[in-house]
Order: structure tokens, then sequence, then C-alpha cells
């Protein structure tokens, strides 16, 4: 392992693009969303360590981001939407006031990509979704420090990232990969044995297959321990955001699939571990909070005083620890099974499992059926061609034609179904 190319995340390398001097500068992708609010709350309250100088968001609470575009003082704006512009600059104007100069807005699908590659230090890639690949190669492509908390873009671009990315360049801003990272820092890489990925085990934590049979999107929604969006949620209650971070963590820090373990620890304290082979087993803890892991993400190699809260010790608490019932959730063995495949195999997987996560929430799937349908289109997609050769183009195709497939197995599904009612 010693002899190995450094991984995607090394703490013990740090990529410092030189941009001048004062608050480090900063673009937020996915601003209005759960990690972009939080990542701006830490910026608000360390001016003298942040600026941030471009936003971006879906375009879905115009209000919400010129708000934040006014208060942060940044240069531009972008949205995917191009639909939602009149109403951007209407609600720009309205914190502005007239006659003052509004920041730019840029409007498209291209948007973030755009701001992905303009002048700042770090990018934060806080975007939902594969769509967040484009922003992680063009920011890479650009030199900038990548703080990412969008998974899916190294998920299905893997190899695409790993030919851009330098030493260092990658900061992981989820809570699991920011621990391992933190952890990692304690050793070399070839005194590490194991990577312990901890799971809260979600909304149905205990419960058997049969009993998830006929749960809802709102029990789905009822997570215990964090508040996201809607699809990280769902993916949280499947545990395919589990699967999805065994493959980020082996790509990241280049451990093979047999050397990553998931456990469940409902408490949500320790985010994962590191085991290294004297037998030490160092864990990475603090109170579920997400401004903990972007901290690191924005601060890295200096940490942030009071980013987010620490534990009370004064007060006595329980820590569990559980294996993984794989019966009731094979999201994280279908991951792995996809995962050492590579090419476009984890992002059929991903696109799958998108398409099916909606048709549940509308009621067109069941909570099994998202897996079950997911399963069926990577088996149906085979072997994939090795990763060495994916190109974007490839990606896109293959979500294009897992979505597809996704869907006519929901609808074949919805039909059964009725015809079963009838």
């Amino acid at each position: 392992m010693s002899d190995s190319p450094a991984p995607l995340a090394d703490p013990h390398l740090v990529y410092d693009p030189v941009v001048g001097d004062g608050p480090k500068a900063l673009v937020i992708l996915g601003s209005t969303g759960s990690i972009g609010t939080q990542a701006i709350d830490l910026v608000l309250r360390n001016p003298d360590r942040f600026k941030v100088t471009a936003l971006s968001a879906n375009g879905g609470r115009v209000g919400l981001l010129a708000e934040q575009a006014y208060r942060l003082g940044v240069r531009t704006v972008a949205v995917a939407r191009e639909d939602a512009v009149p109403a951007l600059r209407e609600a720009l104007t309205a914190q502005y006031g007239t006659g003052e100069p509004l920041p730019e807005i840029l409007a498209g699908p291209e948007a973030a990509t755009q701001v992905a590659a303009s002048d700042c230090h770090t990018v934060l890639n806080g975007i939902t979704g594969s769509i967040g690949l484009a922003p992680t190669l063009v920011a890479l492509e650009a030199g900038r420090v990548l703080a990412l908390a969008n998974k899916e873009s190294l998920i299905v671009g893997g190899p695409l990232v790993k030919a851009l990315a330098k030493p260092g360049q990658i900061i992981p801003v989820d809570s699991e990969h920011a621990a391992l990272f933190q952890a990692l820092a304690a050793g070399t890489r070839a005194d590490v044995r194991k990577l312990v990925v901890t799971a809260s085990g979600g909304p149905f934590r205990g419960r058997t297959k049969a009993e998830l049979a006929n749960v809802t999107v709102e029990d789905a929604l009822a997570h215990p321990t964090w508040a996201m969006g809607p699809v990280i949620t769902i993916n949280s209650a499947t545990l395919v955001n589990k699967g999805l971070e065994v493959i980020e963590a082996h790509l990241l820090y280049d451990i093979p699939f047999d050397r990553i373990e998931v456990v469940v620890h409902p408490q949500s304290y320790v985010h994962s571990m590191v085991e290294f082979t004297d037998g030490s087993t160092i864990a990475q803890a603090t109170p579920p909070d997400m401004r903990g892991p972007i901290a690191i993400g924005l601060g890295w190699p200096e940490r942030v005083p009071d980013a987010a809260p620490a534990f009370d010790w004064s007060k006595a608490s329980t820590w569990e620890f559980f294996p993984l019932d794989t019966e009731a959730f094979p999201s994280v063995g279908l991951a792995r099974h996809v995962g050492e495949l590579a090419g476009t195999a984890p992002a059929v997987f991903n696109a799958a499992n998108e398409e099916c996560v909606e048709a549940f929430r509308a009621g067109a799937l069941p909570f099994n059926g998202i897996m079950e349908t997911v399963t069926q289109v990577v088996a149906e997609h085979g072997t994939p061609a090795t990763g060495t050769s994916l190109t974007v183009p490839d990606v896109l195709e293959a979500e294009t034609w897992a979505r597809a497939r996704a869907r006519e197995l929901t609808a074949q599904t919805t039909t059964a179904n009725a015809e079963a009612r009838a």
C-alpha cells in the first residue's frame, strides 16, 4: 500500500491554490439545500476566514437565494431553471433596493458548471444527484480545492474524477468520509487494516423485509437523527446512501471493498472509524451536526473553532453498534457489486435508484420495490467496459438507459399491482 499512488483524499497532503491574501474565497453549489444553508451559516459566523463569491441553486427558492446573495455580497448568482430568472431578479431587487447594482445572474443547465470554474479557492459541491458531475470535473480542472458533498459525482464518474484530481485537492464533506479523513491522519496508509462506515439504520432499523412491504413515504421521510432533503432521506431509509458511501470510501481512500465494513450505530455519534494493523481503532465522534464536516471541507488543514456543538461528557450516554441486516437492506451488497464492476455500473445503479425513489414518492412503487427494481436494472446492464476508458458520454448514455429501464419496470409493477387489486 505504501508504494501505491496517493488516494484522492489524503489528510497528510494539502493542496492550496494561491489566490491572494485575506479570507478564503468560496463558491457554494446548491446553496439553498441542506448543505448549502449550513455552509452559509458557518461562513457568516466566520467572516475573517471565508468569503463567498458565487452561489448556485436549482431555482425553486429564489427568495432564500436572493437573501443569501445579499447577506454574503456575492458577485454571481446561478440558477439551473431559466424560468426562475424573472422571480430571482425581483427578489434580488427587493433585497438590494432600487438603483443598487445586482449580482450577475447566470441561468440554465450549465450555470452551476460556469460558477464552479470561477475565481475562488474552494468550491463546495452541495448539489444532490449525478447532475453534480460536470461541476465537479470543471472545478478540479480549474485547479480549485473541491469540498465534496455531492457523492454521486464521484460514484458515477470515479475514473474521470481520479484522472483530474491532484493529491489533496478533494476534501470530503459527507459526515462519514470527513470522519474517515480525520481518523486516517492518525497513521500511514500502510497502517490501515479496515475502514468502518457507520449507519444510523434510518427510520426502519430493526424491521424485517416483510415488515417493510407496506411502509409509507411519510414513514421513510421520518429520519430519527438527520434533517436532510427527501431523496437523501429515502436513500437513508433503504440504506442506498450507505452503499453509495462504501463506493465513495473505496474511491477516496483507495481501500479494497473487502476492507470496508458497515455497522449500524443508532445514536449517530461515531461518524466512522479506521482500524489500524496494530489493533487500534480511531473513531471520530461529535453530536449529529453537518456543520462540523462542512467546516473540515472548507477550512482544512485548519479547524474552525466552534463550528459545531461538542459533547457534554459530564452526562451519561450509551453508544450502540449492531451488524447490518443484509436481507432487509440488500442495497449495500449491491453497491459493493457495482463498485467492483466499475465502469458505468455505478452510474446505472445510481440513476435507477433516483428514478425509483421518485416513483416511490409518487406512489408508483412500494418501498421494497425500490431495490428490487434497481437490482433488475443492474442485472440487465451486465458487465460494463473497464473504468479506465470511461468518458462523460459513456456515463450519460448509461444513465439515460438506466432511467428509461427503471421507468419501464416501474410501469409494469404499477400495472401488475392494479390487476391484483381488481
